[in-house]
């Protein structure tokens, strides 16, 4: 059995082991925030997040201090019921031909007795200097890993599941869908949002993590 390091996954490496179907950047009904509203309180945090990325440089600034100031503060307002926003979740998984183990930058997802049961929505952040890769491959991995864990949990034939990868202060989200989870070649398909910038449209990407949460919720 292969064990794949995510951090290094490529697109050709990974069409070894899943059938990759990407659709690309479309406006999906996911995507779609009408009824995802925030109240006054929220409003007034995502102004005081903003307040904290606009007067600096992010594409300057450490990992550490990106995500401390604008990204996990986002993911804590999107909390609800069970769903908390975690961070340094541990992922595993284990198809027919490989096994992923991996460590999340950010989790959505279901805490139970204190630990992360079953994880919605996968987030990493990019990072940057000589040792950097693309997100994108690395985030594929992790959903991989985040569908087979729920798939464990509830047993459904297709496992649904989101994530998304911030680059400075910029989000980009992703729809997954995986099948054929005990076959062995799974399926992988993807769908992908556009970026939001959260010096600038910090409701919107808010908006965005409360309708994911919500299709688990109710």
């Amino acid at each position: 059995m292969e064990k794949l390091t995510v951090s290094t996954l490529s697109r050709g490496g990974l069409k070894q082991f899943v059938k990759l179907e990407e659709r690309g950047i479309q406006d999906y009904d996911w995507l779609d925030i009408r009824e995802a509203e925030t109240d006054e309180s929220e409003r007034q945090q995502l102004n005081h997040i903003q307040l904290k990325l606009l007067n600096y440089s992010t594409h300057l600034m450490n990992e550490a201090t990106i995500w401390a100031r604008g990204i996990y503060p986002i993911l804590l307002l999107a909390e609800q019921s069970w769903v908390q926003a975690w961070s340094q979740v541990n992922l595993t998984a284990k198809y027919l031909q490989f096994e992923i183990e991996c460590v999340a930058d950010g989790v959505l997802g279901k805490c139970v007795s204190g630990f992360i049961e079953a994880p919605y929505l996968v987030v990493v952040e990019a990072k940057r200097g000589l040792e950097s890769q693309n997100p994108l491959y690395q985030l594929y991995g992790e959903l991989l890993a985040a569908g087979w864990m729920n798939w464990q949990e509830n047993q459904q034939e297709k496992q649904e599941i989101f994530g998304c990868y911030t680059i400075a202060d910029t989000w980009t989200f992703i729809r997954a869908e995986i099948a054929d989870i005990e076959a062995e070649m799974p399926t992988l398909k993807i769908e992908s949002s556009r970026e939001y910038s959260a010096k600038l449209e910090a409701e919107i990407i808010l908006q965005i993590l409360k309708k994911i949460v919500s299709r688990y919720t109710t």
